[in-house]
């Protein structure tokens, strides 16, 4: 999953949690807002009425104090408006017949669901009535007893909630979306980064990234550049010595070559020079005891190990494009090839552009590849058809492209993953030229491509 889904989904579930724990705050709070007004319209509702009992206590003239009970004139449009929605209040000791004083509970908001209306009082309780005494310094005043509707407390939590709601729901996916923006901005220089890494998987190391002004990307971008560069020294470190092996097996190999003609040459000529000498001296002597017959299988036997020293010679001496150049040295490999037996499978040379000038280490590796790829292709695979192409490209490529296909069939994982000594030898020619070699199923078979710049 992208790391900027993570985070928006991880923002999403913050925001989701921060909107939760306000709905429970909204309610709780909401609820508790009725408690608040039912003691302030008791409260207000008791000065009030202390005023009216003091005034009429003053203007009684000569009526008794009882006679004041209840406060007269209490019912009133003044009194009415200074208790809250939803709040009946009462006075106390109460008249005969005499009802609640009740503030507007009809429209107070959305009738709430059931749910709501169950779940609420369960948790957060019930709401408690409120007594003020009317005046305390006369506690014969009586007293003002507010009193909460509980549908009604129910219907402005719920509306409350409602209200708050929509804030934060608003307020939630503002955040959510000018988040997610700046997320998506602050990780917007890792494609960049995964750009540049991409192309020093493929080689191309020398890898420029802009300036981050972030100073975790700035730091990742920096060690970015460094591992590049690491990497193209180390890179040029090992073609180097790859090199270096090459030229110290080149060496190896001529040496090996001197010492299998100085010593396997001159005892082989021996050899079969002691047994021409044995056959001529049992001829002369007309004796069939068999020697002469002997002699000859010894003859036939070291003119056979000689020819296979001299192709081995052959092989280890410096190769044919130092001598011929390359395009005679492939058309002589070709030629090689399909004189050793009728039964060969075809082998098919195309030549194109223009193979003169190219000599030195290119024309040694592309040599080098077509005989290692011929070689594989004619010893493990039943191939009917095998064609080996060679292609220079000019301009500002500049390359050689050498590209063998058979249809022997073949599995191209599991040669690639081979580690057999031939496609190790000539990947490693390849790598240490700055080439690429690359194995991959063609139709009916396997085909090795190896791209050599003649550049370098």
């Amino acid at each position: 999953m992208r790391l900027v889904l993570q985070l928006v989904a991880r923002l999403l579930l913050i925001v989701a949690l921060c909107l939760a724990a306000a709905t429970i705050w909204a309610t709780f709070e909401a609820y508790r807002s009725v408690d608040r007004a039912t003691a302030a319209s008791a409260q207000r509702v008791a000065q009030a009425l202390q005023a009216l009992y003091w005034r009429e206590l003053l203007l009684r003239s000569s009526r008794a104090r009882e006679h004041l009970l209840p406060v007269p004139d209490w019912h009133t449009l003044e009194t009415m408006k200074l208790i809250s929605p939803g709040v009946c209040v009462e006075f106390q000791p109460a008249a005969a017949f005499e009802k609640p004083l009740c503030g507007q509970s009809e429209g107070l908001g959305k009738t709430p669901p059931r749910w709501f209306a169950a779940i609420v009082p369960t948790f957060l309780g019930s709401h408690a009535e409120v007594v003020r005494p009317v005046s305390p310094r006369a506690a014969a005043a009586g007293t003002v007893v507010a009193t909460p509707d509980a549908a009604a407390a129910i219907s402005i939590a719920w509306d409350y909630i409602l209200n708050v709601i929509d804030v934060a729901l608003l307020m939630a996916a503002a955040i959510a979306l000018l988040a997610s923006l700046a997320i998506a901005h602050a990780l917007a220089p890792a494609r960049a980064i995964v750009t540049a890494l991409q192309r020093m998987a493929r080689g191309q190391y020398h890898t420029r990234l802009p300036r981050f002004r972030s100073m975790e990307l700035a730091m990742i971008g920096s060690a970015v550049g460094e591992l590049g560069g690491r990497l193209e020294e180390a890179t040029e470190q090992r073609a180097a010595l790859t090199r270096r092996l090459i030229e110290i097996r080149a060496d190896e190999r001529r040496a090996l070559a001197r010492e299998l003609h100085d010593e396997f040459g001159q005892n082989l000529s021996a050899i079969l020079a002691f047994a021409n000498t044995i056959e001529t001296a049992s001829t002369k002597q007309s004796k069939d005891d068999g020697i002469a017959q002997d002699a000859r299988m010894i003859s036939q036997a070291t003119h056979h190990l000689m020819a296979s020293l001299r192709d081995a010679l052959r092989r280890l001496r410096n190769p044919l494009p130092e001598e011929l150049g390359l395009e005679a040295s492939l058309v002589n490999l070709v030629d090689s090839w399909r004189s050793h037996s009728a039964a060969r499978p075809a082998i098919q040379l195309d030549l194109r552009g223009d193979l003169t000038d190219i000599s030195g280490p290119a024309a040694t590796t592309a040599y080098r590849v077509a005989q290692e790829c011929l070689t594989n292709a004619l010893r493990h695979s039943a191939a009917r058809e095998i064609s080996l192409r060679v292609e220079r490209r000019a301009g500002e490529e500049d390359a050689l492209l050498i590209r063998v296909e058979d249809d022997g069939g073949g599995d191209a994982e599991r040669v690639a993953q081979s580690a057999g000594f031939g496609l190790t030898g000539i990947r490693e020619r390849v790598t240490a030229a700055g080439g690429s070699l690359s194995i991959l199923p063609a139709r009916g078979g396997l085909s090795v491509a190896a791209t050599i710049p003649l550049a370098a």
